[in-house]
């Protein structure tokens, strides 16, 4: 393995979030729980951690407030170090060009505002992960791999439907790796294997592209003040790496989901719910989380649950089936909570009933309410789900498909 300083690790964590919807309006996607007492950004930072990366930063922009104390600068996985260790990335202005100032138009974009940190922090291996995937495997043997061979950058890829594919970044390469096209959220996909956003670039090289990029699209017509053109990695920077014919896609071991859409989201958890995720079971390489200070879960005399997973301080009354619940949550007696996501601190009252839906932290189901029903189709679909924010308070009838913003009150 590089010692240390040979690698940088860099955790792009900073996006909206915006087709999450109402879930993301107050926080940073990456902040977003996973499994009850996890959150998204825990995945990318644990692999890190795991592969002894000991130079981590993480790139922050939208909602930062949400995330610092999550992260605590590092300490929750052991990054908080007097030399190297944790470095949080924030956006500033009046620092260079106007392209690598301000917020980014595009991870790829993000890259380039990030260029001279890069290259004054002088490693020669770059390694880039998503902050709102869900994933376990063992980087270091990518990270030895990529360097022994001398590649420009190394993919990791996954297989997905075609009709996921469409969403994400199709790499398609020859038999021993070598990739050879890449298609950006193509409508009709060439293949279903797609970029896990994980990759390990010669930074070297990876400057000297965006720099070349920038160049080129200098002024380009129609591009916002400030903007760069390069947008995400799939639109121009990794075409353009792979035109060299030095990059190699390595496929992924293990579950990987991009969980960054409402019905993505839901289906992970049941996935979760079903066996099908494995980022738990490597002992060797845990899931590293900032774990809540609650009491053990309860479910009283007249509570049930069945196939679903309590976090501490959740309390069960009622019935549960299929869900998964956040830390302190509340089902009262009578209550029914079916294929759901509840947050830290939701409470369900009395004979309400929750149905296919994503409930933010600190709501209230009101006595009697109805919130969603039950889904026609096998997988989750967006327009099944119905999602609340933050401190909504829910009565009556919410129908699937409802999108609540935080603070609403029903009833």
């Amino acid at each position: 393995m590089p010692r240390r300083g040979e690698v940088l690790a860099l955790v792009q964590a900073g996006g909206q979030g915006s087709r999450m919807d109402v879930l993301t309006r107050e926080r940073a996607k990456p902040a977003l729980p996973y499994g009850g007492v996890h959150r998204l950004i825990d995945f990318a930072l644990s692999g890190l951690v795991h592969a002894d990366l000991a130079d981590v930063w993480v790139s922050l922009e939208y909602q930062v407030t949400s995330i610092d104390d999550y992260l605590s600068g590092g300490r929750p996985w052991s990054l908080d170090r007097n030399r190297g260790g944790f470095r949080r990335m924030v956006p500033q202005t009046g620092t260079g060009p106007a392209t690598e100032s301000g917020f980014a138009h595009g991870n790829g974009d993000l890259l380039l505002r990030m260029s001279a940190d890069l290259e004054a922090f002088g490693a020669r291996t770059l390694v880039v992960c998503s902050a709102d995937h869900v994933f376990n495997t063992d980087l270091a043997p990518v990270v030895d791999e990529h360097v022994a061979s001398g590649r420009v950058a190394t993919v990791l890829t996954s297989e997905v439907s075609k009709k996921d594919a469409s969403d994400n970044v199709v790499v398609l390469a020859r038999g021993d790796g070598t990739v050879t096209g890449v298609e950006h959220k193509p409508s009709r996909p060439s293949s279903g294997t797609v970029a896990t956003e994980i990759f390990v670039y010669d930074t070297e090289a990876l400057v000297t592209t965006l720099h070349e990029l920038r160049a080129e699209l200098a002024g380009g017509s129609g591009l916002d003040d400030g903007d760069s053109g390069i947008g995400d990695f799939g639109e121009r920077l990794l075409p353009r790496l792979v035109e060299g014919g030095n990059v190699a896609a390595v496929p992924l071991e293990g579950y990987w989901r991009d969980v960054g859409q409402p019905a993505l989201y839901l289906q992970s958890h049941r996935d979760l719910l079903a066996g099908r995720v494995d980022v738990f079971d490597h002992p060797g390489r845990p899931v590293i989380s900032h774990w809540p200070d609650r009491p053990a879960a309860r479910v009283r005399a007249t509570g049930e649950c069945r196939d679903s997973l309590l976090s501490p301080g959740a309390d069960v009354s009622g019935l549960v089936v299929g869900s998964v619940l956040g830390p302190g949550v509340v089902v009262e007696k009578g209550a029914e909570v079916h294929d759901s996501v509840l947050m830290e601190d939701c409470v369900v009252r009395a004979g309400a009933v929750v149905r296919t839906a994503v409930v933010d932290e600190r709501c209230e189901v009101l006595a009697g309410a109805r919130v969603g029903a039950e889904p026609s189709a096998r997988v989750a679909r967006d327009e099944d789900l119905v999602l609340a924010g933050r401190d909504c308070r829910l009565g009556g009838e919410v129908a699937p498909g409802g999108r609540l913003e935080p603070g609403t009150s029903l009833g």
